[in-house]
């Protein structure tokens, strides 16, 4: 009985021996999860301020979109001024051409004009429609990037000022032939 007893005994020494080095183990693993966690808890801590920094540009752009939105409908509003300006334009061109038959000298120097201004009247509606579609673009594009706007920007600047040019221009060319015509 005492065999048995000592079998017994040796059996648990090697199940505790067996249970010591499981212990072992699973200290190395709940160490090497602890550190795991750590390493996670400075990751989530990054994104947090990842997330905050782009909630500020979101915001930035927002802005940005609000203060563009503002300059299209002032945009818009010179458009129609324009609009209105050529189809001024357009009416004094037609009392230019009763005054051509007198001055046959000048003729082909008047349907010339004219011929350049129904040009640029058809650029003008032609950008007309072209701002609208930019329009849409900056409404759809805001998400890509602010470059892209800033573009958008320019040529509606560029637009704006050639028409202003080429107002000025036909202006002065249109009392040059009142001078002539007088």
């Amino acid at each position: 009985m005492e065999e048995k007893i000592l079998s017994i005994l040796s059996n648990m020494q090697e199940d505790i021996g067996k249970i010591k080095d499981n212990q072992e183990i699973i200290k190395e693993d709940v160490s090497g999860l602890k550190e795991d966690v750590s390493g996670l808890k400075e990751d989530v801590s990054g994104l947090k301020e990842d997330v905050s920094g782009l909630k500020e540009d979101v915001s930035g752009l927002k802005e940005d979109v609000s203060g563009l939105k503002e300059d299209v409908s002032g945009l818009k509003e010179d458009v129609s001024g324009l609009k209105e300006d050529v189809s001024g334009l357009k009416e004094d061109v037609s009392g230019l051409k009763e005054d051509v038959s007198h001055l046959k000298e000048d003729m082909s120097e008047v349907k010339t004009r004219v011929s350049n201004l129904e040009v640029k009247t058809q650029k003008i509606e032609n950008e007309q429609k072209e701002m609208n579609n930019v329009q849409k673009q900056i409404l759809e594009e805001l998400r890509i990037n602010k470059l892209n706007v800033a573009q958008i920007m320019e040529t509606l600047n560029r637009s704006i000022n050639e028409n202003k040019k080429e107002h000025q221009t036909f202006d002065s060319r249109i009392k040059r032939l009142e001078k002539r015509a007088i």
